[in-house]
């Protein structure tokens, strides 16, 4: 009688997977804990059951043939897919004495949106453990639909996954970062038309993305169009670029509080662009403890009246709490405002 193979496990894709990334069978072993000779007969057996050899044999490195690397490219999906399950259902029975993961841009918490709300959060939720990472905003997005981050802090606008919401918290005015002994270091800048001959320093982000689009579409609004060298990883590389003179930078008004030497931080008199902090989140979320978190920002919240969308006052000096800059600035939800983006030239996918 023939042997049969046993069903398709889990364990199955992660030994395959770990083999792929550590391309090389005692290394994969030692990283699963398990014996080179038992993963050696673990990944033949995943051949039997799917009926295809995976792996090509005659080379002495591991190598995939293309059966083996369609499977390696779903089976990444579907332990990505456990892995939020397997959160998903720990979330559901942690309740209100669960965890949260917030993801923040460090922007964001400049401008005083992350600090405060927590604080404020954890008063009233003493028994929630709140996993805080400062991420990129389209990795926090990503996480977030893959239900791998419960909330972020985002600067808007990004092109939004499926199943995600986004909503506009805070707003605030550019004002321009410029080095020490500029023509405008010690003076006001009436108009943004004064500095067409620059370059401007953006993060290195699509022009859709955040900071580089709101450069964009502030010197457009200007007339003119900018040029643009996005280079920097963050906040700091940015304003040592602008500090050596290569060039300068529109930056929320909040990074002001970031006083550094040979910097110097100038409003803009006729820029109607503002960066807006929102927050992210999934839709549907059934966590009791994340549903209470949204929930404390969604109260914030003040939908505008009717016709006044796109016309949300700008925020002054932001305050040390969420809550407190949101009195003075009622925000506008995001997808509203997100879509006036879009039909101001930069591209935002809902």
């Amino acid at each position: 009688m023939a042997r049969t193979e046993p069903g398709f496990e889990l364990r199955h894709l992660r030994y395959f997977v770990t083999l792929v990334e550590e391309r090389n069978f005692e290394r994969a072993a030692a990283r699963l804990g398990i014996a080179q000779p038992g993963l050696s007969q673990q990944i033949m057996s995943l051949e039997r059951i799917v009926g295809t050899q995976l792996l090509d044999r005659s080379r002495r490195a591991v190598h995939l043939t293309h059966s083996g690397e369609i499977l390696l490219q779903e089976a990444r999906k579907v332990l990505v897919q456990t892995e939020a399950t397997v959160a998903a259902i720990h979330r559901a029975g942690r309740g209100e004495s669960g965890r949260i993961s917030i993801g923040y841009v460090a922007s964001a918490a400049y401008s005083g949106a992350v600090v405060g709300s927590i604080r404020d959060f954890k008063r009233d939720y003493p028994y929630v453990e709140v996993e805080l990472q400062e991420m990129e905003l389209r990795q926090q997005l990503q996480r977030i639909a893959d239900g791998l981050l419960d909330f972020g802090y985002i600067r808007a606008p990004a092109p939004i996954p499926p199943g995600v919401s986004v909503e506009v918290v805070l707003r605030e005015p550019l004002v321009a970062m410029i080095r020490d002994g500029h023509e405008f270091a010690a003076r006001s800048i009436d108009t943004l038309a004064r500095l067409t001959q620059e370059t401007f320093i953006t993060p290195r982000q699509p022009p859709d993305v955040g900071f580089h689009c709101n450069t964009l579409q502030a010197c457009r609004e200007a007339g003119f169009e900018p040029s643009v060298n996005a280079v920097a990883h963050d906040f700091t590389e940015i304003a040592t670029l602008v500090g050596i003179g290569m060039g300068i930078a529109l930056v929320p008004q909040s990074m002001s509080r970031v006083e550094l030497p040979d910097i110097h931080y100038r409003p803009l008199g006729d820029v109607t662009v503002t960066s807006d902090v929102a927050i992210a989140y999934r839709k549907g979320e059934g966590s009791p403890a994340t549903k209470a978190f949204i929930g404390r920002h969604r109260q914030k919240i003040s939908p505008p009246a009717s016709g006044e969308i796109g016309k949300a006052p700008v925020s002054g000096e932001p305050s040390d709490t969420t809550l407190s800059a949101l009195r003075r600035s009622p925000p506008v939800g995001s997808e509203l405002d997100l879509s006036r983006l879009h039909e101001e030239g930069c591209k935002v996918d809902l």
